[in-house]
């Protein structure tokens, strides 16, 4: 669920610490982790529902198949690797391509266990996945189609938390003014995932110029791709519906104190695609005045990074109160992310 990303050719490695530990936390990307739980966190929320336990199976099963993804992802680069990028830990001997693929096995299936936990319909979602990774590692990355395949994954990433999740009880009547935002069970999903998906194709053609440079039109696209996503992000989604009796306002959906705090939520969803729109726009702008490998090499990077804020806007825009709460906890990610992509990078 993470595009193909390496450091140019020549270009001096990120620091990381010595020893086999710092060789697999390489392979495994492990700053970019902190993109992934806020798939399913934006996939409960398009359901109506409170994170549960589902939603915790979907986040460690989404966990499981991105490390999958990033271990097989070296194993199947690996003579292209030694050649562009030596000091990866396959090429370099750091790591056997055996460890490496018995690894990308054993993640696997470590996922797709998770994902049976939470029953069929997320396991169903999480082979999807699953196939969608190793297809594209093993035989889309370099066709027009690879781009697509990355977008999918992640759509179905969020796709498997809505699912995991569950199904919001239905509703039994006319809207209620100020009601809280909810989807219509996992089917609610499929908005945010279209968008999380455009993003990632987006941020997926970036990279595939990052280790020689490429034309300025990639950037200039996602930059394109951007603007569209976040002016989506921002907008609220179709708000809930609830029966209620004529003439009769239950307390949990009418009144004054569910408007103020639907406003609050809508409020933080938009900052928080003010803050996606900025981490992009910056580094997409760079790489298309000057299309050289490092400056497509940070865009890919920022455009990893600023998942993070799409997947906060994306939950917050349902008008759950839950989801504007999680949206600092998901910044808060980013901020580590961007901590340890300083030790280890996420490309």
């Amino acid at each position: 669920m993470n595009p193909r990303e390496g450091t140019a050719p020549g270009a001096a490695p990120h620091p990381v610490p010595g020893g086999r530990t710092a060789a697999w936390l390489e392979l495994l990307r492990v700053s970019a982790l902190c993109s992934v739980p806020g798939d399913a966190l934006a996939g409960a929320a398009a359901t109506g529902r409170a994170p549960n336990r589902g939603t915790l199976l979907a986040a460690g099963a989404s966990l499981c198949l991105y490390e999958a993804g990033m271990a097989l992802n070296d194993w199947a680069d690996r003579d292209r690797d030694a050649v562009e990028r030596p000091h990866r830990p396959l090429p370099s001997g750091r790591v056997s391509p055996r460890a490496a693929l018995g690894t990308a096995c054993a993640l696997t299936a470590a996922g797709l266990g998770l994902a049976a936990a939470a029953g069929r319909p997320p396991l169903l979602c999480a082979t999807a996945l699953a196939g969608a990774v190793w297809a594209y590692d093993l035989r889309l990355k370099d066709s027009w189609a690879g781009p697509v395949a990355m977008g999918t994954a992640r759509a179905l990433d969020l796709c498997l938390g809505a699912t995991a999740t569950g199904r919001r009880a239905p509703a039994t009547g006319a809207l209620a003014p100020g009601a809280p935002a909810a989807g219509a069970g996992p089917r609610g999903a499929l908005a945010p995932a279209g968008l999380l998906g455009l993003h990632t194709v987006a941020v997926t053609v970036v990279s595939r110029h990052e280790a020689t440079g490429g034309p300025a039109t990639a950037p200039l696209a996602a930059l394109a791709a951007t603007a569209a996503v976040t002016a989506a992000a921002a907008r609220p989604a179709v708000r809930a519906v609830r029966r209620v009796p004529p003439g009769r306002v239950p307390a949990d959906t009418g009144g004054t104190a569910p408007r103020t705090a639907s406003r609050a939520v809508a409020a933080v969803g938009a900052a928080c695609a003010a803050a996606y729109a900025t981490g992009c726009a910056r580094p997409y702008g760079h790489a298309a005045l000057n299309p050289s490998a490092p400056l497509l090499q940070r865009a890919t990077g920022a455009g990893v990074r600023a998942m993070i804020p799409l997947q906060a806007a994306l939950a917050a825009r349902t008008g759950a109160p839950w989801a504007g709460a999680a949206a600092p906890l998901l910044l808060a990610l980013g901020r580590g992310a961007r901590a340890l992509s300083r030790k280890v990078s996420p490309t």
